[in-house]
């Protein structure tokens, strides 16, 4: 696994970052309008915000007095390609027992066989 994709699973491990990530997901979003459905305080999710961009996942954009959150969801490349990789290494694995299995000797067969 790739430091970035440690990074990431390490930061979506807590449930509240999940739900930030998935509240922004839907577009973006104040951090005062994050806080309030998750019933932490505005400077909690701040930091929780800081950690979701230092890993890439959520950029942020002040406008006036207001802070918005918005998903970067190239952010989740690291965790696709380690999710590609994992698929890719377990259908290998599929593929070679199902030769495997298919080189076994039917059942039927070794019944007939006196």
């Amino acid at each position: 696994m790739t430091p970035a994709a440690a990074a990431l699973f390490d930061a979506l491990g807590d449930p509240t970052r999940r739900a930030i990530v998935s509240h922004v997901a839907r577009g973006p979003v104040s951090v005062s309008a994050l806080a309030q459905p998750l019933g932490i305080t505005v400077t909690a999710v701040g930091q929780h915000l800081r950690l979701l961009e230092r890993v890439g996942l959520l950029r942020s954009v002040k406008q006036g007095r207001v802070r918005h959150c918005m998903l970067r969801p190239e952010g989740l490349r690291a965790i696709e390609d380690w999710a590609r990789a994992c698929r890719s290494d377990w259908d290998s694995r599929l593929d070679r027992l199902g030769d495997l299995l298919d080189a076994l000797p039917d059942e039927k067969e070794e019944r007939a066989t006196p």
